[in-house]
C-alpha cells in the first residue's frame, strides 16, 4: 500500500503543480495577441483594482519579491504597459502606474479570457469549487510552515 502513496500520479502536490502549468499554458494561448505573459496578466489585474501602487505593494499581493518582479515591471513599462516612478514623498519608494495601453485593454483582455473559458466549455461551478478548495489548503499550508 505504501508503495502506491508514494507514485509520483498520487502525490497532490504533483497534481497541483501539473495543473499551475496548464493554467499557465492555457492563459498564455489567450494572452499571446497582447503580447503578455501570465505574471504581467496578474500585474495588470493588480493595477486595474486599483492603479498607482507601489512596488512593494504589488510584491506582497503576488507573493513576490522585488528582485523577481523589478525585471517583469521592467518588460511591462519597455512594452507600454506600465509606468515607473519614484513617489513624490519618498524618492526610495516606486510606485507602478497603469499607461493609457493599460487602461484602453483592460476590457479586451478580460474579455479574451472570458472567451477562452466559455469557449472550452469548462464547467465555472466546478473552477469556483475548486478554487475554495485551493485556498483552503493554501490556508492551510500557510499555517503549517508558519510553525
Amino acid at each position: 500500500m505504501a508503495d502506491h502513496l508514494n507514485q509520483l500520479t498520487n502525490q497532490l502536490c504533483f497534481s497541483v503543480y501539473n495543473a499551475s502549468r496548464l493554467f499557465i499554458k492555457f492563459y498564455h494561448q489567450a494572452l499571446a495577441e497582447f503580447e503578455l505573459t501570465y505574471p504581467q496578466y496578474l500585474v495588470l489585474l493588480i493595477l486595474w483594482q486599483k492603479d498607482e501602487q507601489p512596488l512593494h505593494e504589488i510584491g506582497r499581493q503576488l507573493n513576490l519579491a522585488s528582485n523577481t518582479l523589478t525585471p517583469l515591471l521592467k518588460r511591462m513599462e519597455h512594452a507600454g504597459w506600465i509606468e515607473r516612478r519614484a513617489a513624490e514623498s519618498d524618492k526610495r519608494q516606486l510606485l507602478v502606474f497603469l499607461t493609457e495601453k493599460g487602461r484602453q485593454h483592460e476590457s479586451s483582455i478580460l474579455s479574451k479570457i472570458q472567451h477562452c473559458l466559455s469557449d472550452q466549455n469548462i464547467d465555472l461551478k466546478f473552477l469556483q469549487e475548486t478554487h475554495i478548495m485551493t485556498q483552503q489548503l493554501e490556508q492551510q499550508l500557510i499555517e503549517i510552515i508558519k510553525k
